[in-house]
């Protein structure tokens, strides 16, 4: 068992407008994600499966071209490596979890989404 402090945790710029705040255990990832209104996170794909849970705000995720509008309350779960992109609709909290583990987002260098 291991217990984190929230607080504890240092966020990072996943992309403009929006910071995480990551945990990992041995099996899965849980990202704390704040969006500012109008941040997005850029077009890509992982082999992890995914669930995104809307906290506060709304959200537009377009998931391999089809938009999907969330609100609070909503999760959408996206499966192993499809193409996805989000776009915050006003200000947002997400927790989101990955499985299996994100590694890129274990590794203490990981510094965000760089644009081309």
């Amino acid at each position: 068992m291991k217990k984190i402090i929230g607080d504890d945790l240092k966020p990072f710029e996943l992309a403009p407008g929006v910071t995480a705040k990551v945990i990992n255990s041995e099996t899965m990832t849980i990202m704390h994600a704040r969006l500012k209104a109008g941040g997005s996170a850029p077009e890509h794909s992982h082999t992890q499966e995914q669930i995104v849970n809307v906290i506060e705000g709304e959200i537009e995720l377009t998931v391999e071209g089809e938009p999907h509008h969330l609100k609070p309350g909503d999760t959408l779960i996206l499966p192993p490596n499809v193409i996805h992109t989000a776009r915050a609709l006003t200000d947002c909290y997400l927790l989101d979890v990955f499985y299996p583990i994100r590694e890129d987002l274990a590794d203490p260098d990981f510094s965000g989404y760089k644009s081309d």
